[in-house]
Parts: C-alpha cells; sequence; structure tokens
C-alpha cells in the first residue's frame, strides 16, 4: 500500500469548511443535481465516495439505497469530514467515514462494486497513485464514477493558469488546470463506458467531465524495462 503523503500538500482550513455549503447551495440545487444523479444512477452494491467533502453525495445515497447497497466514504480534511459526519447521522442510510487520503486507502482488496468521484480529483495531490488505490479497491467489473472540473481552452485556460495559486491556497488545495479526465482514462487497470466533456460552470470552474470506467477483469502484464 502506498505511503500516506504528507498532509501539508492539501491544506484544510475551518472557514472553507464552514462556508462551502452555504456558497454552493443554490449551485448544488440546480447545476450540480443532475450529475450527481447521474453518479449514483441504477446504484448497487458496496459503494465508495471518494472524498466525501461536507458530505454532498449523502443525500443522493439516501434516494437510492436498498437493502443491497453499503456507503462508506474517505475525508481527510478534518474540517470537511465533521460536517459530513453530522450529515450522515442526520439520514437514516449510515455513511462510514474514515480519514484515509485517496492514495493510501484504509480498505483490502476489492472491496468496492462502485467508487464515486465527485469534484475531488481537484484536491487530490496525486492523481496517478490515487487511481491505482481505486483499481486496488474495487472489484473486478466495478466502476469508478467521476464527475470533475477540467482546464478549459484558449483565454479561459490562461485565466485559469493566473488564478490558480492563489485559488490552490484558498479552495482547499483546488486545482483549476487538472485535466483530470484524460489522466484517469490513461490508468491501463480501466476500461472506458463512457466519458464525456461538458460546456458546465462559470470560469474558473469551467468546463467539466463526467463518466464511467470500469475495473479489468485481468490486469494488464507489466511492461519491462530497458537494458
Amino acid at each position: 500500500m502506498p505511503t500516506e503523503p504528507d498532509a501539508s500538500q492539501k491544506p484544510s482550513s475551518p472557514l472553507f469548511a464552514a462556508i462551502y455549503d452555504p456558497a454552493t447551495a443554490l449551485v448544488e440545487r440546480t447545476l450540480l443535481r443532475p450529475h450527481r444523479e447521474y453518479l449514483v444512477a441504477n446504484l448497487d452494491g458496496t459503494v465508495l465516495d471518494l472524498g466525501a467533502g461536507t458530505g454532498a453525495m449523502f443525500p443522493y445515497f439516501e434516494s437510492v439505497a436498498t437493502a443491497s447497497t453499503e456507503f462508506h466514504a474517505i475525508e481527510p480534511d478534518p474540517y470537511m469530514r465533521r460536517q459530513a459526519a453530522e450529515k450522515a447521522k442526520a439520514q437514516a442510510t449510515p455513511v462510514r467515514i474514515e480519514s484515509s487520503p485517496a492514495e493510501a486507502l484504509s480498505y483490502d482488496d476489492e472491496s468496492f462494486d462502485i467508487v464515486i468521484a465527485s469534484m475531488v480529483f481537484c484536491t487530490i495531490p496525486d492523481i496517478e497513485s490515487a487511481a491505482k488505490e481505486v483499481a486496488r479497491v474495487l472489484k473486478p467489473g466495478g466502476e469508478l464514477r467521476f464527475f470533475e472540473h477540467v482546464i478549459d481552452d484558449g483565454w479561459r485556460a490562461g485565466l485559469q493558469s493566473a488564478l490558480a495559486p492563489l485559488w490552490k491556497r484558498l479552495a482547499g488545495g483546488c486545482h483549476l488546470t487538472r485535466q483530470t479526465g484524460t489522466r484517469l482514462v490513461a490508468d491501463r487497470s480501466f476500461d472506458v463506458v463512457e466519458i464525456e466533456r461538458l460546456n458546465l460552470g462559470v470560469t474558473p470552474i469551467r468546463p467539466f467531465v463526467r463518466g464511467r470506467l470500469r475495473k479489468r477483469s485481468v490486469s494488464p502484464p507489466r511492461q519491462r524495462s530497458g537494458r
């Protein structure tokens, strides 16, 4: 299992955690709702919320919960995790929340049927390590479902790059310039079920990618290093 990354790479802020829900309430009710519903469509089995934040996905889990579903979540930020735990207690569907980072998940191999990533890879220090951990904890044939904001084109990309250092400090380690969809698809542990780019949101949080990747039943052979 990978070594846990330096926690200082992903800043936590009690102020950011406190204002997050009020600041995003309108967007959550309107713009984001259909995409969160996409993530939980036809959900079944054991599910991991990869970076729960303040628990924005929890009501959607509640709406699709059945006798055959079981929900887990990770959230390394202690301030966000505290709010997520309060939301979990307020609903009937249990969600077991852990503090482990995405790069070093505290779960056994092949523990989950579905891993959901909703606007979280922008804050994960090491995307490739996190993707490998997701592949490790997914069962063969299990899905990674994601909805992430990525770098735009043209002048918008330039503005995102200019804002990125300040934005990262103020917004809990969020990166504005990542190419998350491309980097996830490049992981050879997965086959692409579907992926689409959405001209959604307002600069600098625009556009988004969403999609589904399926863990291959047989891991690809490792390439031998040349001599």
